[in-house]
């Protein structure tokens, strides 16, 4: 199989796909790699490294899409790579798709066929393919917030710690996933007090047995948010429904409550937020105020650490992309149901049930539509 890897175009995003040793891993196999000029560089892999691990070097992104079967990615296509995009094409990226009818409508319009790293499901519920930049991004979020917090940039003037004879900064999180559990982890390393809420018990009394004393797991109710969020330097929204757009947790009147130059960093604005005055931001512009409160809303946070974030995800998506290339993507998807969940469009139809549920679309079964395809 001919495996395309296009440099990312999303501003201030130096992730690549693949690191050499993925790409040699592949030619290996015996398959076909061909790597834009340059898409390495971000991440500190030169076309050299690239070059000596089997790939063939691109001048330009046209030419990399033009050849390639399977597209792998970290970031979805966005509209200048749309007309790029081949009928049966296969791509494997983050796509996000319940954030963006036009994404949803400019993939289901192209015929390719969308395997979306974040709906890629274990049976155990665990979303592997996720995890490694909901870590890189939960960790951020502090070092982020705590940056903000500083008077320079808006925020109230505090130290998260703080210091001997003045109280630590107080964090909020939104939700004890993997980006909730590696954030209130970082923020009492540092010495913050912190408070988790979820709704799921469960894994509330995890929470309680793992994390550090100055870390409180607490059930989440709408009281419960109000009266921690009014305390709060520093909110970080952690909130993730698999596939589906993020429920608004923070409304703008909830804003008043808080104290000004408080931080609140969303995470979860890959799915359009959880917080109602949050919008997306990049890394050149990452913050806004609204009411006295800044707010960031980066949606592509792990590139701001490339080599460490495509490191980390290249660990956890060559195994997948081994087997599309290997089996071709229609047996690899019949024979691997975590890799079947992770299909969201395919001949012009919406797989994913929350998708299609945020657009009013249609939903067409992914084991039903792929057992009819010839």
């Amino acid at each position: 199989m001919i495996v395309g890897i296009p440099k990312e175009i999303k501003t201030n995003e130096n992730r690549v796909s693949l690191v050499p040793a993925g790409v040699g891993a592949l030619v290996s196999a015996g398959h076909t790699v061909i790597v834009e000029a340059g898409a390495g560089l971000g991440s500190g892999f030169s076309d050299a490294l690239y070059q000596a691990a089997g790939a063939q070097l691109a001048k330009d992104a046209d030419a990399v899409w033009a050849a390639a079967e399977l597209i792998v990615k970290v970031k979805e296509p966005i509209e200048p790579e749309w007309p790029r995009i081949k009928s049966g094409q296969v791509i494997f990226t983050y796509f996000h798709f319940a954030a963006s009818e036009q994404l949803v409508r400019a993939h289901t319009g192209s015929g390719a066929v969308c395997i979306a790293y974040e709906t890629v499901e274990l049976p155990s519920g665990e979303l592997p393919l996720l995890t490694p930049m909901s870590e890189v991004a939960g960790r951020m979020a502090v070092q982020e917030g705590a940056k903000y917090l500083e008077k320079l940039y808006g925020g109230r003037g505090v130290l998260l710690s703080g210091v001997p004879g003045v109280q630590p900064a107080k964090v909020l999180v939104l939700g004890g996933g993997v980006v909730g559990a590696n954030a209130a982890r970082i923020a009492a390393g540092m010495g913050a007090t912190v408070v988790i809420l979820d709704t799921s018990l469960a894994r509330l009394r995890y929470l309680g047995d793992v994390m550090p004393a100055n870390v409180q797991p607490v059930f989440s109710d709408r009281h419960t948010l109000l009266k921690h969020i009014a305390n709060a330097d520093l909110v970080i929204g952690a909130v993730l429904v698999h596939g589906a757009k993020a429920p608004h947790l923070v409304s703008r009147a909830d804003l008043k409550t808080m104290h000004k130059g408080a931080v609140i960093v969303d995470v979860s604005i890959d799915q359009g937020g959880c917080v109602e005055t949050m919008h997306p931001t990049t890394h050149e512009n990452p913050t806004f105020i609204v009411d006295g409160i800044v707010h960031y809303g980066v949606a592509n946070m792990p590139g701001g650490v490339p080599l460490t974030a495509t490191l980390a995800l290249t660990n956890a998506t060559l195994p997948y992309v081994l087997q599309l290339a290997n089996k071709g993507c229609k047996q690899a998807l019949k024979e691997n149901a975590a890799l079947l969940k992770g299909l969201n469009i395919m001949d012009g139809k919406v797989t994913h049930q929350k998708v299609a549920e945020a657009f009013g679309m249609a939903y067409h079964d992914a084991a039903g539509l792929l057992a009819a395809l010839k």
